[in-house]
């Protein structure tokens, strides 16, 4: 009997996504008291501000070995868990 949790989906589709809540929760306390959903506001809610917006980018190069242009550090891309997964593959599926 396999007792250890599944942390990834099977399919790396949704991987972007995992890394990115658990990279959240692990670096903003916050967002660990407010147990925030993938679509919750990150930066409206104060849980990420810019400076925490420059440590999800380098986690974004280190973790996919993409380089965030200043042009797309945007809100936009960087809103949600879900915006965020989007945006990695986004520049992966390049």
């Amino acid at each position: 009997m396999n007792t250890l949790p599944v942390t990834e989906p099977n399919s790396g589709e949704h991987a972007p996504a995992v890394d990115v809540r658990k990279f959240v929760l692990d670096v903003f306390p916050l967002a660990r008291k407010q147990r925030i959903q993938n679509s919750d506001a990150l930066l409206e809610s104060g849980i990420v501000d810019s400076q925490g917006v420059l440590e999800v980018v380098a986690f974004i190069e280190r973790k996919y070995s993409i380089v965030v242009t200043d042009e797309e550090l945007v809100p936009e891309n960087f809103q949600t868990i879900d915006r965020i997964a989007a945006f990695i593959s986004n520049k992966t599926s390049r």
